[in-house]
C-alpha cells in the first residue's frame, strides 16, 4: 500500500526511519587493535539500541528510534568485517601506520600525532587518519625530513 493512502503521521515516520546508508570509505580499512575493539564496542552499542528500540509499542515511534541504531549496525559490522589490524611498528626509524610523530611546522608550532585508521582518528586526541595529507606525507618519513604540506613546511622532530 502506497503511503499516501495512510495517515499522515505514517508518511512522516517513514521518512524518518529510511535513513540512508553511513558512506563506507574507500580506502582499505586500516585499523589497530584498540581500533578494532573501539569498532567492536560501537556495533555492539548500535545493536543494543536497537533492541531497545524494538521494545516500544507504538510502531512509527519504535521505527523512529529504531532508525539510526539500525543504519549504524550496519555500518559498524562493515567496518569490524573490512577491518585489517594493523600490529604496531617495531622501529621508529621512520615513520609509519601507528607511529607517534612530533613534528614542527614552519609557523613554529609543534604537534604531535599518532597514526591511526580513519574511524579512530581524532585530531583534538591526538590521532590523525592514515590517509589524511599529513600522514601521507609523512609516511616513510625520519627524523630530521621536511615534507610540505598545506602549503608549508613541517619537520619530523621525533618518532615513536
Amino acid at each position: 500500500m502506497s503511503v499516501a493512502f495512510t495517515k499522515e503521521e505514517s508518511a512522516e515516520a517513514a521518512s524518518e526511519t529510511l535513513l540512508p546508508d553511513r558512506p563506507v570509505s574507500s580506502h582499505p580499512n586500516l585499523v589497530t587493535e584498540a581500533g578494532l575493539k573501539a569498532l567492536e564496542l560501537q556495533l555492539r552499542q548500535a545493536q543494543d539500541a536497537y533492541e531497545e528500540a524494538q521494545k516500544i509499542e507504538d510502531v512509527n515511534e519504535r521505527r523512529r528510534q529504531g532508525a539510526v541504531p539500525l543504519r549504524d549496525a550496519r555500518y559498524f559490522a562493515a567496518r569490524v568485517r573490512m577491518a585489517q589490524v594493523v600490529p604496531d611498528p617495531q622501529t621508529a626509524e621512520a615513520v609509519a601506520f601507528g607511529s607517534t610523530v612530533t613534528f614542527s611546522r614552519g609557523d613554529g608550532r609543534v604537534q604531535t600525532f599518532r597514526i591511526v585508521g580513519e574511524d579512530e582518528a581524532d585530531p583534538k586526541a591526538g590521532t590523525i587518519s592514515f590517509v589524511s595529507p599529513v600522514a601521507r606525507s609523512l609516511m616513510g618519513k625520519a627524523v630530521g625530513d621536511a615534507v610540505r604540506t598545506s602549503n608549508q613546511e613541517i619537520e619530523i622532530i621525533a618518532i615513536r
